[in-house]
């Protein structure tokens, strides 16, 4: 397996210098690591700050690039008037006009290779944004290597990196049904539930929003767990407080994009 990692290392090398599109998650920031071992301070991160990013995720990115000497550009963008009905291809008109920007101010600085923190498991899945960053010619070096994303958790772990074992985690858009208004409040309602399952050990859930009725989407193996009476009722009485009047679980269990599988079956409708 080290012999991905060796020539990850050496394709970082080859380009001379890298700018890394830096969100803090799993992929970016091994991606970051490397590209810092291989081309010292000629890597460098650029973090977008948007309304549907967590700022604890954007306060984690910063953290890891001043623990490692890191220089970290951060850039401010508000909520895309395309985006603002949450269409189907919101991730493709996200990713096209955010890395227009990346690679632009990358440019600036100086540095002719942008790259993101897609993996090969990325090519299997619903993910529109990809052809945006095809069309940009933006650089997936884990994906051009054919690394995955196990791969990238156990490299991670040998590296020391602090994302080893962090879940995975999609920006707040992805909580809110396709074809649904975006309210930034909303979004802020979205984080500070999932902030709130996370302080009692729920990292991996996620609150699909429904305006007035929340969705909470686990683990299988820990529903029961979030369905017991003294926990249920924490739950309950807090997301009552940020303005929830409904409160659910979905007994299917977390699905990672549940949103896009109902999608999908509309398109297979006669």
């Amino acid at each position: 397996m080290n012999d991905k990692l060796h020539r990850l290392e050496e394709w970082m090398k080859a380009q001379g210098s890298v700018a890394v599109a830096f969100s803090g998650g799993v992929d970016s920031t091994f991606v970051l690591a490397v590209a810092r071992k291989a081309l010292g301070h000629k890597a460098m991160a650029f973090t977008v700050k948007t309304p549907y990013i967590p700022d604890w995720e954007l306060e984690e990115a910063k953290q890891y690039c001043v623990a490692n000497g890191i220089r970290q550009v951060i850039l401010q963008e508000a909520i895309l008037p395309e985006l603002g009905s949450n269409p189907v291809n919101r991730c493709y008109l996200c990713k096209k006009h955010i890395f227009t920007r990346l690679r632009n101010e990358a440019r600036n600085e100086g540095f002719a290779c942008l790259v993101d923190g897609s993996n090969a498991d990325d090519t299997g899945v619903y993910r529109p944004g990809l052809a945006a960053l095809r069309e940009l010619g933006i650089n997936s070096p884990l994906l051009e290597n054919g690394i995955t994303k196990a791969e990238v958790r156990r490299y991670s772990a040998q590296m020391g990196l602090p994302t080893a074992e962090k879940p995975s985690y999609a920006c707040l858009l992805t909580r809110i049904p396709y074809n649904t208004t975006i309210v930034t409040s909303e979004l802020t309602r979205i984080e500070k539930a999932e902030r709130y399952l996370a302080s009692l050990g729920y990292a991996n859930a996620r609150v699909r929003h429904h305006g007035n009725l929340a969705r909470i989407e686990a683990e299988s193996s820990r529903i029961a767990q979030l369905a017991d009476p003294l926990v249920s009722k924490q739950i309950i009485d807090y997301f009552h407080h940020i303005g929830y009047t409904f409160v659910t679980i979905d007994l299917e269990g977390y699905r990672s994009g549940s949103y896009d599988t109902a999608l999908k079956n509309e398109h297979h409708e006669p």
